[in-house]
C-alpha cells in the first residue's frame, strides 16, 4: 500500500472512513484490510516470544516496526500482547475502572497471579512458544446456586483462589492484588505508547471494548468445555439461570468501556461450534443476543468473532437489527455468510491463515482476486485472517503479496 505521499492524519482519516463504510453496510473506496498479528511480530523484530510477552519496551518497538513495514487499514490483531482475562473482568465488574483494565492477562500478570488458566513462553513452555489458554474446571456442579446468587462474589472469593496459586491465603492475596494493580498500570501505559506510535503511522483511533457470551464464562473459566456441554443435559435449569445471572455482570463490565469512548465491543465465541442448533438457541444465543442488543442501545456496536464453523447458526444473526455490528468468521465460508447476511451485517474474515503460511505469492494473489469478485460488490465486507495470530515461520513475501493483492483488487 504505497501511501508514502500522505501524512498520518490523512491516512488515518482515509482508513477510518473505509472501515466505517463497511461497518455501515456501504461500499468503501476499497475493501478494508485487517492485518495479522501474533508470533510473526517478535520473529520479524528478532526477539523471542518470552521477550515479546514480558518486556513491554521490546514489545512496543516490535509492534511499531511491524506496523510500519506491513501496513493495513486496521491493526486489530497487532495491538495487544496478552490472553483473554474475562474471569477477572467478572470478578471486578462492580469496579468499572478495574473491570476494563482486566480484559487481558499479560505475561507479568500471569506471573503475579500464578494462575492455572494460561501457559506463557519462558515459564510453562519454550521461550518461542505461543502463549496458550488452557481453561479448566474450578467449579463443582453443586456450586451453580452460589454462582447464580452472587456471580461477582463467587468468582472473586471462591474461583480465583482456586485458579491462582498466589491467592491462596489472605496475606498472599493482598500482596498479589497490589502487584496486579501495578501490572495493570504498566500494561496499559505500554498499550498507550503503541496507540501513539500507531497514530503516527496513520492508523485510525477506533476504541474497542469487550464483552463475552455468558455461557463461555462457564465453559472457559468455571466448568471447562466438556463439563459445560454435559451440564446442558444434566442441569439445564441451573445453567440457564447461571447464564442469566452472568449476563447482567457482563453488560456492566462492557459498559465500563464507555468511559474511553468505545465504539465496538469485541466478543470472541468459543462454545458456539460445539452445540447443535437446538442447544445453541436454547442455552447460548438468548443471553449473547441480550448482551449485543443492550450494548447497541447504549451506542456500542459489537464485533463478534464466530470461532470455528458457525454455518448451522448463521440464520440467528438475522434476529439482530440491521447494522448491529461486525460478524467476524474463522472457518465459516464468508461467501455464503455474505449471501445470507447481505445488507444486514458487516462480514469480516475470508483469509485462511494456512494460505498465508503455506501458499505462494501467486496463489495468494489469485485467491484474493477470486474472493473479492464475490464479496466486494455492495460493500459491507472487511478482509481479515481467519485467526489473527500468524506463526513465526510465515513467509514475509506472502504477507507482502497479500498487501499488494488487496491494493490491486480491493
Amino acid at each position: 500500500m504505497d501511501m508514502t505521499t500522505k501524512n498520518p492524519q490523512e491516512l488515518a482519516k482515509e482508513r477510518r472512513a473505509r472501515l466505517q463504510a463497511a461497518i455501515n453496510l456501504e461500499e468503501p473506496d476499497r475493501v478494508p484490510f485487517c492485518g495479522v498479528g501474533g508470533d510473526i511480530i517478535p520473529a520479524y523484530a528478532g526477539i523471542t516470544q518470552k521477550e515479546f510477552n514480558f518486556d513491554y519496551d521490546k514489545a512496543e518497538k516490535a509492534l511499531e516496526k511491524f506496523l510500519k513495514d506491513f501496513p493495513c487499514d486496521w491493526p486489530f490483531a497487532a495491538g495487544v500482547t496478552g490472553l483473554d482475562g474475562r474471569i477477572l473482568s467478572v470478578a471486578f465488574a462492580e469496579y468499572p475502572d478495574l473491570a476494563l483494565s482486566s480484559t487481558f492477562v499479560s505475561g507479568p500478570m500471569h506471573k503475579t497471579l500464578g494462575d492455572k488458566y494460561y501457559r506463557f513462553p519462558g515459564m510453562e513452555t519454550d521461550e518461542n512458544a505461543s502463549p496458550q489458554f488452557l481453561g479448566g474446571t474450578f467449579m463443582e456442579p453443586d456450586e451453580y446456586d452460589d454462582l447464580i446468587e452472587d456471580p461477582v462474589g463467587f468468582v472473586l472469593e471462591t474461583i480465583l483462589p482456586r485458579a491462582c496459586t498466589n491467592l491462596d491465603t489472605p496475606r498472599q492475596a493482598m500482596t498479589t492484588m497490589v502487584r496486579l494493580g501495578m501490572d495493570f498500570s504498566q500494561f496499559y501505559a505500554s498499550a498507550a505508547k503503541v496507540g501513539m506510535a500507531s497514530a503516527q503511522l496513520g492508523y485510525p483511533s477506533l476504541a474497542i471494548g469487550g464483552a463475552y457470551a455468558p455461557l463461555d464464562i462457564i465453559g472457559d473459566f468455571l466448568r471447562g468445555i466438556s463439563n459445560t456441554v454435559l451440564d446442558l443435559r444434566r442441569y439445564p435449569d441451573k445453567v440457564k439461570k447461571a447464564t442469566e445471572a452472568l449476563t447482567e455482570v457482563i453488560i456492566k463490565y462492557a459498559l465500563a468501556f464507555k468511559a474511553i469512548g468505545a465504539e465496538l465491543a469485541f466478543i470472541p465465541l468459543h462454545l458456539n461450534e460445539y452445540l447443535s442448533p437446538k442447544l445453541y438457541k436454547e442455552f447460548y444465543w438468548p443471553t449473547l443476543k441480550e448482551v449485543i442488543l443492550t450494548l447497541l442501545d447504549e451506542g456500542i456496536k459489537s464485533l463478534v468473532f464466530f470461532e470455528g464453523h458457525h454455518e448451522p447458526h448463521l440464520e440467528t444473526i438475522l434476529e439482530l437489527p440491521k447494522g448491529w455490528g461486525i460478524a467476524y468468521f474463522e472457518k465459516t465460508d464468508v461467501v455464503k455468510a455474505k449471501e445470507i447476511l447481505k445488507d444486514h451485517s458487516c462480514v469480516m474474515g475470508g483469509l485462511p491463515i494456512t494460505l498465508l503460511v503455506g501458499g505462494t505469492p501467486a496463489s495468494i494473489d489469485e485467491y484474493i482476486k477470486n474472493l473479492f469478485e464475490k464479496v466486494k460488490p455492495g460493500g459491507g465486507f472487511i478482509l481479515a485472517p481467519s485467526v489473527g495470530t500468524a506463526p513465526r515461520e510465515t513467509p514475509l513475501e506472502n504477507l507482502t503479496a497479500l498487501i499488494e493483492a488487496v491494493e490491486k483488487y480491493g
